[in-house]
């Protein structure tokens, strides 16, 4: 029998989730192990409980629940972010498509409702297979430890 060994996920099952705004944390941390990269108004990290290896989260810097909020120069930045990261997705993982979009509130499935952020899910095709359906888990084939290193030496 094949094992599926995602031992990062036993905090979320648990909730032993850090309190506090995850974007905020990341933002003041220069050493955060998934801040793949920061900017002056985004900031860019994996997703550590990722839908698909690559799962990228973009964000202003500033605390904000919604685009409306958003600034021209927050805009323009967090865009020219998602911009880099793509690049940087398909110099890494070269992906076949991508999901990319925002979940505004709770009700349109957004996990983190009081700091707007986009995701970007890169996808390949037969990266779904019966594991979701039948089993209720995704495989997960990369570490986010080895997936953020090569992330950030190709941003170098």
């Amino acid at each position: 029998m094949d094992k599926l060994w995602a031992p990062w996920r036993i905090n979320y099952i648990r909730r032993n989730r850090p309190q506090g705004c995850i974007f905020c944390r990341a933002k003041k941390s220069k050493l955060h192990d998934y801040v793949i990269f920061k900017t002056k108004k985004s900031i860019c990290l994996l997703n550590i409980y990722p839908y698909n290896n690559g799962h990228l989260l973009v964000s202003p810097l500033r605390h904000i629940a919604d685009i409306e909020l958003m600034n021209e120069e927050e805009i323009l930045d967090m865009f020219k972010s998602l911009k880099r990261a793509k690049r940087l997705l398909q110099k890494v993982l070269k992906p076949q498509g991508y999901n990319i979009g925002f979940n505004l509130s709770c009700q349109a499935g957004a996990g983190i409702t009081g700091h707007l952020h986009l995701h970007i899910v890169p996808r390949w095709a037969g990266d779904t297979n019966f594991m979701p359906v039948i089993g209720n888990t995704k495989v997960i084939s990369q570490s986010l430890e080895e997936l953020s290193k090569r992330l950030k030496d190709a941003h170098a």
